[in-house]
Order: C-alpha cells, then sequence, then structure tokens
C-alpha cells in the first residue's frame, strides 16, 4: 500500500489541491484559492519528475504509472496552470471565482485517471469526474448561451456514457474481469470485443470531439468563457484520447478495431477543417480545429502496438497541441471573438500578431514549429504500420488546414479596424509561455520524449 501510495504522490497532490482551492473560496479568498490552484499543480508537476521511465501498475493493475501516464501529467498538469492564469481574466471579481480554479483541479484530477486507466472502472471514473466539473465551468457565466451550451454538453454526456458503460459489461462477460489487461483472453471471441471497443470509442470519442460525437463542442466553445473553451480543447481532450491509447494496447490485434480508428480520424480530420472554413466566429473555428485536430492523435493511436514510433508520436504531439491550441486561445482572449476584431492585430501589437501567426503555423504542421515535429512522428507512425492512405489523407487535410487558418492570419495584417486589441497580463503571460513551449518543442522534441540521451 505505501509503495502504490508513493507512486501516486501526484495524483494526490492534485487532489489536495483541488480541496484546498475550495476551502479558500469558502473563506472567500480567491486569490489564496489561486495562489493554492497554481502552486498546488506545479509541485504535482516537479513530484512527476521523479517517475518518468517508471514502468509499473498500483492497486492491483487498476491504474498504470507507465510512459503514457507519466508524460500526460507532464503536459496536463502545467496546461492547467496555464488555463487558470487564463480563467482569471474571464472570472476575476465575479462572485465564485475560486469555484472555478476549484472545479479546473478537480477535472485534471479526472482527465489523469483516464490517462493511466488499467481498469474499465477507471474509464467510468475519469469521464464522469471530468465532465460532472466542466458541464458546472461552460454555464458557469449564468448566460442563456452558456446555460444552453452545458444543457447540451450534459445531455450529450449522459447518453455517451451510458453507452460506453453498456458496451464494458461485454467485456466483463467475455473476460471475466474488468482490468484492461486481461482483455487480450478475448482474442476467441472478436464480436465481444469489436462491440465494446465501439461502446468505449462512443464514450471517450465525445470527450474527444470525434466525429460523428463532437455536436457539443462548438456550442460549449462559443457558450462558455473563453478560458474554459481553452481548457476543453485540450486537458479532457488529451486524457480521453491516451485513455483510448490505454485501450487499445491490450485489445486483441485481429479484432477490427484498427478500421475503427481509421474511419474516425478520416471523418474527424476532414469534417474538422471543412466546418472551420466557412466560420466567421474564430472560436467556433478554434472549436472545429480542435476537431481535427482530435483525427491526428488517431493516427498514432492506431500505430500502438506494431510501431515503435506511436507512443512517443502521440506525447510529442500531445504536448505541441497543448502550447500552440493554448496559445491561440490566449490570443483571441486578448483581441475578441469575431475575425473582424483580429484587424490590424499585426499593425497596433506586433508581438500578439506574430504569435498568432506562429501558433496558427504550428497548428497547419508548418518546420520548424512543435506542430510539424508532432505531426512528422504520426505520419511515420502510420506509414511503418501499413495505413500509407490514411498518412495521405492526413496531409491532404494538413493543405487544407492552411486555408482555414489563413481566414485568421488574412485580418491580422490587413487594414485595421480601428479598435486597438485589449492588453492583458495574464493573457500575455500565458501567450509567451505557449510561444516558448512551440519553439522549443518543435526545436528538442527528441529531449521530450527520452532526456535521458
Amino acid at each position: 500500500m505505501a509503495r502504490d501510495l508513493a507512486l501516486l504522490i501526484p495524483e494526490i497532490a492534485v487532489l489536495l489541491t483541488a480541496v484546498g482551492a475550495l476551502i479558500a473560496e469558502m473563506l472567500r479568498k480567491p486569490r489564496f484559492s489561486l495562489f493554492v490552484a497554481v502552486t498546488g499543480l506545479l509541485a504535482a508537476t516537479g513530484l512527476t519528475l521523479r517517475l518518468i521511465g517508471t514502468d509499473t501498475t498500483v492497486f492491483g493493475g487498476s491504474f498504470r504509472i507507465d510512459e503514457l501516464s507519466v508524460w500526460a501529467k507532464l503536459i496536463l498538469l502545467p496546461a492547467t496552470v496555464l488555463s487558470i492564469l487564463l480563467a482569471r481574466v474571464d472570472v476575476r471579481g465575479t462572485a465564485r471565482e475560486g469555484t472555478v480554479y476549484s472545479l479546473l483541479c478537480f477535472a485534471t484530477l479526472g482527465a489523469l485517471a483516464l490517462t493511466g486507466a488499467g481498469d474499465t472502472m477507471f474509464l467510468v471514473l475519469g469521464t464522469l469526474l471530468t465532465g460532472l466539473a466542466t458541464f458546472a465551468l461552460v454555464a458557469y457565466p449564468d448566460t442563456d448561451p452558456a446555460t444552453e451550451a452545458a444543457m447540451k454538453f450534459f445531455v450529450f454526456a449522459s447518453v455517451t456514457g451510458a453507452i460506453m458503460i453498456f458496451g464494458l459489461s461485454y467485456w466483463f462477460g467475455a473476460a471475466g474481469s474488468t482490468l484492461l489487461a486481461d482483455l487480450p483472453g478475448m482474442d476467441t471471441i472478436p464480436m465481444a470485443v469489436l462491440l465494446g471497443f465501439v461502446a468505449v470509442v462512443v464514450g471517450l470519442g465525445y470527450k474527444a470531439s470525434l466525429v460523428p460525437f463532437h455536436f457539443w463542442a462548438p456550442d460549449a466553445y462559443e457558450g462558455g468563457p473563453l478560458s474554459i473553451a481553452a481548457y476543453l480543447s485540450v486537458v479532457p481532450k488529451v486524457g480521453a484520447l491516451f485513455a483510448l491509447a490505454q485501450v487499445v494496447r491490450e485489445l486483441p490485434p485481429d479484432s477490427g478495431w484498427t478500421v475503427v480508428i481509421a474511419v474516425l480520424a478520416v471523418l474527424s480530420m476532414t469534417y474538422g477543417y471543412l466546418a472551420a472554413l466557412v466560420q466567421d466566429n474564430v472560436v467556433r473555428l478554434l472549436a472545429y480545429s480542435s476537431i481535427a485536430q482530435s483525427g491526428y492523435f488517431l493516427l498514432g493511436i492506431l500505430a500502438i502496438g506494431a510501431s515503435e514510433l506511436a507512443l512517443p508520436s502521440i506525447i510529442v504531439f500531445a504536448a505541441a497541441y497543448a502550447a500552440m491550441n493554448l496559445g491561440a486561445f490566449a490570443v483571441a482572449a486578448a483581441t475578441g471573438r469575431t475575425l473582424n476584431d483580429f484587424g490590424g492585430l499585426g499593425r497596433s501589437r506586433p508581438l500578439t500578431g506574430i504569435a498568432m501567426v506562429i501558433f496558427l503555423l504550428s497548428l497547419v504542421g508548418i518546420p520548424p514549429l512543435a506542430g510539424f515535429v508532432g505531426k512528422f512522428m504520426l505520419f511515420a507512425a502510420t506509414i511503418d504500420v501499413q495505413f500509407t492512405w490514411l498518412a495521405v489523407v492526413a496531409i491532404i487535410n494538413s493543405v487544407l488546414s492552411l486555408a482555414v487558418y489563413l481566414r485568421i492570419v488574412v485580418p491580422i495584417y490587413s487594414r485595421s479596424n480601428g479598435v486597438l486589441a485589449r492588453s492583458d497580463g495574464w493573457s500575455e503571460t500565458v501567450m509567451i509561455t505557449a510561444l516558448v513551449a512551440t519553439l522549443v518543442i518543435g526545436v528538442f522534441a527528441q529531449l521530450f520524449v527520452y532526456p535521458s540521451t
């Protein structure tokens, strides 16, 4: 027990941080709540560093401390810190400011439960914990659009969650266990494997906003606070996709799950970018962009178990995606929600304009930025497992994405709309941090995957 708890110190630190931030809010100390949340998450990140290279399980194999879960903490905990700083812009001075910081920590704890899932019950627990916290965060502004978005989010989550739990019953009945490590024993019952997997994809796919489980995402991003949209686009999404990666590592190879993943990847990438092309609202454009980016994650998941590049590609792309997406939302938070708001940004605030262009080019996959390194590794992993056609589709969609992101870049350097972009210290802090990460990950990506070399 002592060994298991010692390995779970980062998760315990996040739990204590969430509770501490909530207590500070109950005492009407929102600034102290912010301090507790930020310092607690940074401390949890530091405690995770000692676990790099660990590959084991705790509590009878139900939770994994491995490459995926450790790097997930090193990506998601700093991403949550940046989201909290960005949330400060939206909730500063409101009645329940500290509650937002606490809910963000609880939601991140749920995402971490997903990334280390070694048991189907952790899939359910992580989905519920992130869901309950994020429903409240989307509805926080107490406006009609926010309430409507939160209700859609809640209803969709309830249905998809129920489908996932129903599908997991097939796995329990066929394997006689809830442990993911016992799934290979179902190799003689391929139909039970496939039915359970489809149900899991429905449950995790809604959280990752994969097509066709994405319908809630654009409304939730637009209706809720912009900082919460930034958080939803990164932390729960990466948590769900890492959980899916944990699942497929144990699936029998000939059960047909690779076809399901390949189809979802094509649908998500293509539909996401085509829908983004017609958006005039930057938040909705970034929402559809995040749907498309989820499809790229599936390229690495498809290759798990058959390519050594699979896990490193997922990890590098997750780190790159977190940096460039949070950076893009930080610029939007300091600028506005429509394309017209970005008019002349490059002239009125050159650094902000340049930063936004870098984030968008990184999302496209232009070298030497972080997005390029992540996508290059994903393409290589896909080709390595003989899915060359899927890599070609992904490359074509990357070309299409350039047209999407140019819709923001062009106004940035066009004639000014006469309105100066707002300056906010918190947004600029997040923007600069994300900008540095986007550049550093792109240049030194190998150090993030192989720190000992």
